[in-house]
């Protein structure tokens, strides 16, 4: 993922629309008819998330730290509750 610099403060649930329409990927994608996560690595290192069908609300910023442990966590199946 490239680095995006925004051009505001970046805050915990501002409207994603503020972090600008380049640099979003969708880290992965399923048969879920489009609704995807979306995902921007922050110049300051941090990773900006939103919903793929909201582009305009709001973003969750995350450290990596805080991402890393969720991705591993997830791997490890301890999210695997919220499925069932």
């Amino acid at each position: 993922m490239d680095r995006i610099k925004p051009r505001k403060q970046v805050y915990n649930g501002m409207p994603a629309r503020d972090l600008g329409s380049e640099g979003w990927h969708k880290p992965w994608s399923g048969g879920n008819g489009g609704n995807c996560l979306e995902a921007m690595k922050l110049a300051d290192g941090r990773i900006a998330v939103r919903q793929s069908t909201d582009p305009d609300g709001p973003a969750l910023i995350y450290t990596t730290d805080e991402m890393t442990a969720f991705i591993e966590g997830a791997k490890a199946g301890k999210a695997d509750f919220l499925l069932s």
